[in-house]
């Protein structure tokens, strides 16, 4: 009797660390912590592309700059495309945003 309340027990541990392992729980390591922004400051009439890249819980980090969500804060000094292109139109400050699972980084830059 002792060793059938045995495996019923290991059977019972076994199918809780499954079950773990296969959950939907937000906080798994393919969870974005972070995103920065990052590209070199264009001059006025032309382009640069910058990047967004996510950090996730587990330390790892991920090119997202396809996937972004990217934003201007002031289309009037420098646009961005949908891929991260940035273009200075004319002198001033602008913050650069990129958006990716719900994780919002930024860039705050100044066209000279």
């Amino acid at each position: 009797m002792k060793v059938r309340s045995f495996v019923i027990v290991l059977f019972v541990l076994a199918l809780g660390f499954t079950l773990g392992a296969c959950s939907d729980n937000p906080n798994t390591a393919t969870t974005v912590s972070t995103v920065a922004v990052s590209g070199a400051v264009p001059a006025v009439g032309t382009t640069s592309q910058f990047a967004a890249t996510a950090t996730m819980l587990n330390g790892s980090t991920q090119d997202v700059s396809s996937t972004a969500t990217w934003s201007s804060s002031n289309s009037a000094v420098a646009t961005v495309s949908s891929s991260g292109l940035v273009t200075a139109l004319t002198s001033g400050s602008v913050t650069i945003t990129a958006t990716y699972s719900g994780i919002t980084g930024n860039d705050a830059i100044t066209v000279p």
